[in-house]
């Protein structure tokens, strides 16, 4: 298979930005480590605007030693946009933007699965940013998968397959979960008229960039609009398959403090469950986003 990336910028190599901080690339497409950014502070102003750019070029941005307060967590993500309240995961107590996402013995690791947040919703994520509160001692990486890449690298056969084509989103893991807690079916169905079945287009055109990305996943697409569901699961499956080419992704290898803030319109992520019976304790929180087209 020949596999060509198209931004083409030299890993490892640091790029001044001229708002006091730098990026360190981690690959040619996707990925950059921020230097000089201090969390505790809201950015404002140029700051602010060269962080949103940078994310826009490295689809996410990643940052080291940031032993911030929840509070500064939550005010640095306001910075970028509307906080958004996950109906379904574990908040934080007190904080009802903060997920906690903590996995151990008793909890093993479960967003082993290449997917963009809540793409369930009808205006699913701008962003999430997520901090390490305690990592395990090896493992417990997540991976990012550059979504432009991905269409890119489709055959001129399957781009025109799916050209205009649009698919369907649904919670129905969530809703496994809500089963399994005992939730009544009265409790579940009024979470299906909240949340109902949404379309969005299998490849989307980032509101910001104007570039074209492949915009389906494993989670939460449930099938293409229009065609027969064999014919709609086979081609699902090779797209999905797109976001595990290695030459399309980057990897993170958490420490305490470290924050992961990722462009969920441009990229997918995987969290590897390698670390099981080690503690994996992370808090996020989630920018909303605008309808998909």
């Amino acid at each position: 298979m020949n596999v060509q990336v198209l931004d083409g910028q030299l890993p490892g190599k640091s790029i001044e930005i001229g708002e006091g901080f730098t990026l360190e690339p981690m690959t040619p497409t996707i990925g950059a480590v921020v230097r000089g950014v201090d969390m505790s502070k809201v950015p404002l102003g140029k700051t602010k605007d060269a962080l949103r750019a940078a994310l826009l070029d490295w689809k996410v941005l990643f940052f080291r030693d940031q032993d911030v307060s929840t509070e500064a967590h939550i005010e640095f993500a306001r910075a970028f946009g509307e906080l958004e309240v996950h109906p379904f995961a574990p908040h934080k107590e007190g904080y009802p933007e903060i997920l906690a996402i903590t996995h151990d013995k008793d909890r093993p690791g479960k967003e082993n699965e290449w997917h963009s947040d809540v793409t369930w919703r009808e205006c699913p994520s701008l962003g999430s940013i997520l901090r390490a509160i305690e990592v395990p001692p090896v493992g417990g990486d997540t991976l990012f998968s550059d979504m432009y890449a991905a269409y890119e690298g489709l055959s001129d056969e399957v781009k025109e397959k799916i050209e205009g084509k649009v698919a369907i989103h649904d919670f129905a893991y969530f809703r496994g979960m809500m089963k399994k807690r005992g939730a009544s079916d009265a409790e579940i169905e009024e979470m299906n008229k909240k949340y109902p079945m949404v379309e969005h287009p299998v490849v989307r055109t980032h509101p910001e960039t104007k570039r074209k990305g492949l915009y389906v996943n494993v989670a939460f697409t449930q099938y293409i609009k229009g065609m027969e569901r064999a014919e709609s699961d086979a081609l699902l499956q090779h797209l999905y398959a797109q976001a595990a080419i290695p030459e399309y992704q980057c990897r993170f290898r958490w420490e305490k403090n470290s924050v992961a803030f990722w462009d969920n319109r441009a990229c997918q992520h995987y969290a590897a469950s390698d670390y099981w019976p080690a503690v994996r304790r992370m808090e996020r929180v989630t920018i909303i986003g605008d309808r998909p087209f």
